[in-house]
């Protein structure tokens, strides 16, 4: 009985202390008077990972004062809110609803190059435990490549063009390794033609890769292998127009024998 009574009251003192958080989590901040320093005290709850009142902030911002320049920082932020707390596809959706009803807003890119990050955000895991991301759908890699791509030509002076250009060139790396991968599958069993397909893919679609050197040398000997020398001479060609002054070109000028 006595054991009961204890279960029951350490029962109720945990009921009534998830009750309090859950009342505390739920109540509303004490907003200030101007728009300004609740943007602040939103970015400050940001920062500090407390998107609950972040949330907050920046909504009271935007309903409050909707003809200030404020509301429109506060859009953005309810969007940062979103991706920082891993809610991609909201936060997408409101970056591109910020571009759509601010196009010509100095923030635009921002906007622009945060939507397109979000398929960065989303790629396949590299957690050691799981299969390397290479061997993982390739969605997100291809849209991340796709909305990159897109941002950098019509935003071509934004001050995030380094990052997209480097997000540009990783989504480039990450899909010709995959292209590899797959062009290394049908290699162990021996589908030709299906090596050939994927490693010309790899080339055209994704240029100037580290790959780009084994992928060629693979070609040239898939092409060997589905009797086709013309494309096989054509392929080490390419190896000299490609890596110019390379131990790879000097490599295919000797398998050319000249």
């Amino acid at each position: 009985m006595r054991s009961a009574v204890a279960f029951l009251s350490a029962f109720l003192l945990f009921a009534t202390g998830c009750a309090s958080l859950t009342q505390g989590q739920a109540g509303e901040p004490d907003y200030a008077a101007v728009a300004d320093e609740n943007l602040r005290l939103g970015s400050e709850a940001l920062e500090n990972k407390d998107f609950f009142r972040a949330q907050k902030y920046f909504e009271y911002v935007r309903t409050k004062f909707p003809y200030q320049e404020a509301a429109r920082e506060a859009e953005l932020k309810l969007a940062d809110v979103d991706f920082e707390r891993e809610a991609l596809p909201e936060a997408k959706e409101q970056y591109q609803s910020f571009i759509k009803l601010h196009p010509t807003h100095a923030k635009v890119d921002y906007a622009a190059f945060r939507s397109a990050l979000t398929h960065v955000q989303a790629y396949p895991s590299e957690f050691f435990a799981l299969p390397p991301s290479h061997e993982k759908d390739q969605g997100e890699i291809r849209s991340a490549l796709v909305a990159m791509e897109g941002f950098l030509r019509q935003y071509p002076q934004s001050q995030y063009v380094a990052e997209a250009k480097a997000h540009r060139e990783d989504a480039q790396r990450r899909l010709a390794l995959h292209e590899l991968y797959a062009a290394q599958f049908y290699q162990k069993r021996e589908r030709w033609k299906a090596v050939a397909q994927r490693l010309e893919g790899l080339l055209r679609r994704y240029p100037g890769t580290q790959y780009e050197e084994e992928a060629l040398f693979d070609l040239h000997d898939a092409y060997v292998k589905l009797n086709d020398p013309q494309k096989a001479q054509d392929t080490l060609r390419q190896v000299l127009r490609r890596l110019p002054g390379t131990p790879a070109a000097e490599r295919a000028q000797r398998m050319l024998g000249s």
